[in-house]
């Protein structure tokens, strides 16, 4: 999908000036995520909708995209948050975790391009990943991309590991501790997500918005 259809579908830049709070979720939907935990990934997204759509100020500012793989699927394109419809996501394919996360790469920076020149301030996006597995493709060279991006404050990558993913992997790809999911507390997962991303959408764009613990559903 290029970035004009992109901007067609989704822009509303000239009825809602406020800076925009872009978030992707990065989605392992592998057979390995079926039956619970894809069903309890379903729910969490439609919980963190319904969250998201009881802040009125979140609802202008933050933009949600969604990247499930594999094979690696666009099945969100950036769109405003009070426009977010939760997509049912069904198991299938492997694990290309590489090119999903240059795929959800490619899709900040084309969104930070319309940004620019609608004249839209931002805040950092965040690319947030979660995975039952470990990579079945190319991906050594993505951990560096994520390091020098993070270094650079491009964007905020969240790694996040359900039961059986490869931490080792997480962890050489990640700048930040990638976190364990407690069982299938996805529903738990997504309220710290929609709670965090309120907090930064009612921060100005560039300030530095400290993030609540993630207990009750994450262990180191």
């Amino acid at each position: 999908m290029s970035s004009e259809q992109i901007s067609f579908e989704t822009n509303d830049f000239a009825s809602n000036p406020e800076p925009r709070c872009p978030c992707v979720l990065l989605l392992d939907v592998s057979h390995s995520m079926s039956g619970a935990p894809i069903e309890e990934l379903n729910k969490g997204l439609a919980q963190f909708h319904e969250e998201l759509a009881s802040d009125a100020l979140a609802m202008k500012r933050v933009e949600l995209a969604i990247v499930t793989f594999g094979p690696v699927k666009v099945e969100v394109p950036f769109t405003s948050a009070s426009l977010f419809s939760p997509p049912a996501l069904r198991p299938q394919g492997d694990t290309p975790m590489g090119a999903a996360i240059e795929q959800a790469l490619a899709l900040v920076d084309e969104r930070k391009n319309d940004y620019r020149s609608n004249g839209i301030s931002y805040y950092r996006p965040w690319v947030f990943l979660i995975t039952d597995g470990g990579p079945t493709d190319q991906w050594s060279h993505v951990g560096a991309i994520i390091k020098e991006g993070e270094a650079a404050k491009k964007f905020a990558f969240f790694a996040i590991g359900v039961q059986g993913a490869n931490m080792d992997a997480l962890s050489q790809l990640s700048s930040r501790q990638p976190l364990s999911l407690q069982g299938l507390k996805f529903r738990e997962l997504f309220n710290w997500l929609s709670s965090s991303l309120r907090s930064v959408s009612r921060s100005t764009p560039g300030a530095d918005v400290p993030l609540g613990a993630p207990t009750g559903w994450a262990s180191v």
